[in-house]
């Protein structure tokens, strides 16, 4: 068995996956994707295969316009933080009829975890976990939902592994419902993202 197996087959032991992903962006064009309606965004263009959302007062977001599933996916993509000191790639995402936010350098940089669970946000709740990102640098992300658990990993290094069956999942307030029910925001920060894809998981 090659190490790429293994590491499929131990990854996501509660499901199987499905092998097809499926691509979101077509690395050219916002074909698919929309800037998200905050108050006073920042420029969202492609630049290098990426698509670029330039620091806004405070927010700046793209939403996928296509369909998206609910429960039982993984997503997966690469972001880098150009400029600035927040998150720079956060993802919101549904779960089930709710929906979720995964940081990514929020709250001065370091931080990631889910927002919110039980009505906590990523800083204050058992996912909060730290991660060091280096400006320019590509980092590739990875969630996996499903009803029991959401996972998440940076560059194949697990970061998010949290039983949510019977919690309470949702956004926190303010303006970043504006990225349900799938899309990507920076905070006062210049992000990228490419290599955007998803792949339906086969159930437990």
């Amino acid at each position: 068995m090659s190490l790429s197996s293994f590491f499929l087959l131990t990854a996501l032991p509660f499901a199987a996956y499905s092998q097809t992903w499926t691509p979101l962006f077509d690395g050219k064009t916002l074909s698919g994707w929309k800037p998200a309606a905050f108050t006073e965004p920042g420029e969202v263009k492609i630049d290098k295969g990426a698509i670029l959302m330039k620091n806004g007062k405070p927010l700046t977001g793209v939403n996928y316009t296509g369909n998206f599933p609910k429960i039982d996916y993984e997503v997966q993509f690469e972001a880098s933080r150009v400029d600035g000191n927040d998150f720079f790639a956060s993802l919101t995402a549904p779960f089930g009829d709710s929906f979720f936010t995964f940081v990514t350098g929020g709250w001065g940089g370091d931080i990631v975890g889910i927002s919110s669970i039980d009505g906590w946000d990523a800083s204050d709740n058992e996912t909060r976990t730290y991660f060091n990102f280096d400006r320019g640098q590509w980092y590739k992300f990875r969630i996996q939902v499903t009803a029991d658990k959401i996972r998440a990993f940076i560059d194949d290094q697990k970061v998010v592994d949290v039983p949510i069956n019977g919690r309470k999942i949702g956004l926190r307030r303010g303006d970043i419902g504006l990225s349900a029910p799938f899309g990507f925001a920076t905070y006062g920060t210049i992000g990228a993202i490419r290599k955007v894809e998803y792949r339906k998981l086969d159930g437990k």
